[in-house]
């Protein structure tokens, strides 16, 4: 870890984080029937998410690839909202709140995509100028 922060303040950590500590406990409050397979697939779909987003700070070497993982994953967990939804685990307002935070955070991964391939791209330009 060249130095970067582990526990970074940007706004999508922030946003993430947050979101968290809204899911989480709400999962626990899942039937029984669903608790144990659609709450912890669900909880731990968002933990994954948060994880490959901290280390792609760690690893910026590997930061597009896990972008990209993470855009993905929070595709799978936007669909098991809605799952829980449909399944009367979640009501209405509870499914508008996770779509307008997972909405956030996915406007803020796309951003992030967007500067990385934005910094690759003049990159490019540098190197074919030097050469």
């Amino acid at each position: 870890m060249k130095g970067k922060d582990p526990r970074p303040q940007s706004p999508i950590f922030v946003k993430t984080y947050d979101f968290l500590l809204w899911l989480i406990p709400l999962t626990l409050k899942f039937p029984k029937s669903q608790r144990f397979l659609l709450a912890e697939r669900l909880s731990k779909m968002a933990l994954d998410f948060y994880d490959l987003i901290l280390t792609a700070v760690m690893e910026p070497e590997r930061q597009d690839v896990r972008l990209d993982e993470a855009d993905k994953l929070l595709t799978k967990i936007r669909l098991y909202v809605r799952l829980s939804y449909d399944l009367h685990c979640l009501s209405l307002g509870q499914l508008e709140h996770a779509a307008r935070l997972m909405d956030e955070i996915g406007r803020l991964i796309g951003g992030w995509k967007r500067k990385r391939e934005k910094e690759g791209r003049e990159a490019k330009r540098e190197r074919k100028a030097a050469a």
